[in-house]
């Protein structure tokens, strides 16, 4: 079906390949040469942490949590379902730019994320994971992957997980510090991850991330070190670490307004990132995305691969964004809006965005610099010479290969290097 408050780009007539598009319409590895990924969003919570901005829905113990998470998980197979047989163009942009027929192309990774979808019963969780199988062709080596918490993940969720795919699970650990993680609420032990990441490996998960926090106030150098150790000894393969961020809207936000607590510290949080360069790097992980890293190209998380090479990826789901073909859209964050929609034949999609050539440029290179190997020439508009050298004496850009890459410091003022290469 369309999207919401969109028409259809069945009658648009692709523009031909030019000198000044073929960045965007013949790509080597970004774009619709990326992959296609699924996407998929369980919004359920036990508690909303207090620096989440998420879409989710604290839930917490009540009695009518089963019928709820069967009401769901029927009204995301369903949404699947009809954006599937809606086809391609339902959801390509109008504007005539692209050759996008009908057929979706094979799925190359899955990404069910939230929320806690381990919150969810195995049965319930596997059936979600199912339905792309159901409803798509999905590649023999598609990587498959599940978000969990480490108090809602076990042997028998992973077991359940492994039947119907699972290749990787991306797990929030967030830290290994007991006050730490009472200040972000969180509601496992320092040992439990390490005890999921062995549940994980023996169910036969091939893939494990762990998500870490830094930068927490009241956290110190030796508590984010010992952190970063005890990754290194849990056995993970993957690791990502993002700086604690305040939104407004969130408990924490409310709480620095009202002076009850300290806004993280921007030199802590880059005196951090530093730490966490060198003890996993000396641990032998790949430092491949600003907030990536891997033991070795192979683990790299394929699905974030293809968002930051600004892959075409479907959405389902409460809070879901998709996107395709410079064409972006996202469903309502209400679960009783979107429950509602889905239910009545509606679309649930509350918006959606077409990008003009200038501003898909500009998100081209705001992605694709977030990788250490930044972009392949042909996949970025030609920057000009005289734009290209002042970010490169800058220190903002590098080139090699005839790749553009951003150097350890662009890394940190992306925005500002994407508006130097793009005035």
């Amino acid at each position: 079906m369309p999207l919401a408050g969109s028409t259809s780009a069945s009658s648009s007539v692709p523009q031909p390949t030019t000198a000044a598009n073929r960045w965007w319409a013949d790509p080597v590895e970004s774009g619709s040469a990326a992959g296609f990924g699924v996407y998929l969003h369980v919004p359920f919570c036990h508690h909303r942490c207090g620096y989440c901005d998420f879409a989710t829905d604290a839930v917490g113990d009540r009695d009518d949590n089963e019928a709820l998470f069967a009401r769901y998980v029927s009204a995301l197979r369903v949404d699947l379902g009809r954006q599937v047989a809606a086809g391609r163009r339902a959801l390509a942009p109008t504007d005539g730019r692209d050759r996008t027929d009908d057929a979706w192309p094979t799925v190359t990774s899955i990404f069910l994320g939230g929320g806690t979808p381990t919150l969810l019963p195995p049965q319930l969780c596997a059936a979600v994971v199912r339905s792309v199988f159901d409803e798509l062709d999905v590649a023999a080596d598609a990587e498959v992957t599940v978000e969990c918490n480490p108090e809602t993940a076990g042997e028998a969720l992973f077991a359940a997980l492994v039947d119907v795919g699972v290749t990787r699970i991306s797990m929030g650990a967030q830290s290994f510090t007991p006050s730490v993680l009472a200040t972000l609420e969180r509601r496992h032990t320092r040992e439990r991850p390490v005890e999921a990441v062995r549940q994980a490996r023996a169910a036969g998960i091939g893939g494990i991330n762990l998500d870490l926090i830094f930068g927490t106030p009241g956290e110190t150098d030796d508590d984010w070190r010992d952190t970063l150790t005890s990754v290194l000894a849990a056995g993970t393969d993957h690791v990502s670490a993002y700086a604690l961020t305040i939104h407004d809207s969130t408990p924490f936000g409310r709480a620095i307004g009202r002076g009850v607590m300290r806004h993280p510290d921007d030199d802590v949080q880059a005196d951090r990132f530093a730490i966490a360069r060198e003890v996993l790097g000396g641990g032998g992980f790949e430092h491949y995305e600003v907030s990536n890293w891997a033991l070795g190209s192979g683990n790299r998380s394929r699905h974030n691969v293809l968002y930051w090479r600004h892959g075409d990826y479907l959405a389902v789901g409460v809070g879901a964004h998709g996107h395709l073909a410079g064409r972006r859209w996202w469903s309502t964050r209400s679960t009783s809006r979107y429950l509602d929609a889905v239910e009545s034949g509606r679309s649930p999609v509350a918006g959606s965005e077409e990008l003009d050539l200038d501003q898909r440029a500009h998100e081209r290179l705001l992605l694709g610099l977030r990788l250490r190997e930044g972009l392949h020439p042909a996949d970025a508009p030609p920057p000009d010479p005289m734009a290209l050298e002042d970010a490169m004496d800058a220190g903002l850009v590098t080139t090699a290969c005839g790749r553009l890459q951003c150097t350890e410091d662009g890394w940190f003022l992306l925005d500002e290097a994407v508006s130097r290469l793009l005035p």
